[in-house]
C-alpha cells in the first residue's frame, strides 16, 4: 500500500511540474497565429494605401488589440491608419499612438 501511495504521489508531483508551466502561458499558439495574421492584414492595408505613405507605421497585435506606432505626415493620415486597422477582420480595438510630423508627442499625462 505504501508503494502505491508513493507511486501516486510521484505521479502527481510529475504531472504538476509539467502542467503548471504550460497552464501559466495565457496565450495559445492559435491566439498568437491569429494576432500575427491580423498584424499582416493591417500592414497590407496600410501598404496598399501608399499615396499616404503609411508603410512606415509599426503594427503590433495582442489579443486582437492593434497598436499603431510611428510618425505620419498629417492628422488625416493618422485617422486613416486607425480606420484601416479597425476595418480589419479580427481586430477588437486599436491603440493609435501615431504622432504627426511637426507636432509634439503627447506626454503620458495628457493621453
Amino acid at each position: 500500500m505504501k508503494r502505491f501511495a508513493l507511486a501516486v504521489l510521484a505521479t502527481l508531483v510529475a504531472f504538476t511540474s509539467v502542467v503548471a508551466p504550460v497552464a501559466a502561458q495565457s496565450r495559445t499558439i492559435g491566439e498568437r497565429v491569429d494576432d500575427a495574421t491580423i498584424t499582416a492584414a493591417v500592414k497590407a492595408k496600410l501598404a496598399a494605401d501608399s499615396p499616404k505613405n503609411l508603410v512606415k507605421v509599426d503594427v503590433d497585435t495582442n489579443d486582437g488589440v492593434v497598436e499603431l506606432k510611428g510618425t505620419v505626415s498629417s492628422a488625416e493620415h493618422k485617422a486613416e491608419a486607425e480606420r484601416l486597422a479597425l476595418a480589419t477582420k479580427g481586430v477588437q480595438a486599436v491603440k493609435n499612438e501615431l504622432t504627426v510630423e511637426g507636432q509634439p508627442a503627447a506626454s503620458p499625462s495628457t493621453k
